[in-house]
């Protein structure tokens, strides 16, 4: 099964410097219907004006991905970690057993990003943090893992969780399969373009919550970039 979520249905807050909108229910949007998909509690559709961000601010228990559309954002830890991650490249942060992290958007232009968060499997761990680069070249017609739990995708970024965030772009016309396992649960998000989901159909920044069990055909109705996360 596959339950649509048009963009124009998510939760909206506007603060001048941020235009966020919201797959699941997030600080003042509340919906009890939409409170996560399995593990997955957050996903997050950020526009961060140019010069502006989050100050630091503290998290644990989570497992954190960005995933940057466009722009750049530079994120600052009290692990003392610092990096720059720009459109195609993802990060992940582990918050553990609880850190403070800033990010900024320091570029001269607007920054698009998802931010989505997994609950951990590892409660109290110690805090992490990595980023790595993710060439959309290399994620043409196949799905390439960006993010893992799992000790056997060795590329990905290591997250503490048995979940996988993965990646993908079509070109018009173009098809790909994702199976769901049974008992698992996978979101889906085309960051561009727009595709067909087995019966249906899906524009850019609309959300796709899939139930384990289920094999989803995808069909690139115009050049398509895909984000999925596949979690418990």
């Amino acid at each position: 099964m596959i339950e649509k979520r048009p963009f124009d249905s998510l939760g909206h807050a506007d603060h001048g410097w941020l235009d966020a909108r919201h797959h699941f229910s997030f600080a003042n949007y509340y919906d009890p219907k939409r409170m996560g998909w399995g593990t997955i509690r957050v996903w997050n559709d950020d526009k961060i004006a140019a010069g502006s961000g989050f100050p630091p601010h503290p998290h644990r228990d989570m497992e954190i991905v960005t995933y940057v559309r466009t722009g750049a954002i530079t994120h600052e830890d009290s692990m003392g970690n610092r990096g720059r991650t720009e459109a195609g490249d993802v990060q992940v942060m582990s918050a553990g057993h609880g850190v403070r992290h800033s990010e900024y958007n320091l570029e001269d232009e607007t920054t698009t990003l998802f931010q989505i968060w997994i609950e951990t499997a590892q409660p109290g761990a110690e805090p992490g943090w990595g980023a790595k680069p993710f060439p959309k070249d290399d994620r043409s017609g196949r799905w390439v893992i960006l993010a893992s739990g799992f000790a056997e995708d060795g590329d990905a970024l290591p997250i503490k969780t048995p979940a996988r965030v993965l990646g993908a772009t079509l070109k018009v016309g173009e098809s790909l399969d994702y199976a769901v396992g049974e008992g698992r649960h996978a979101y889906l998000v085309p960051a561009t373009g727009r595709i067909a989901a087995n019966d249906d159909e899906f524009a850019a920044r609309d959300g796709a919550a899939i139930s384990g069990g289920t094999t989803v055909t995808l069909k690139a109705l115009e050049d398509s970039e895909l984000v999925l996360v596949d979690a418990a």
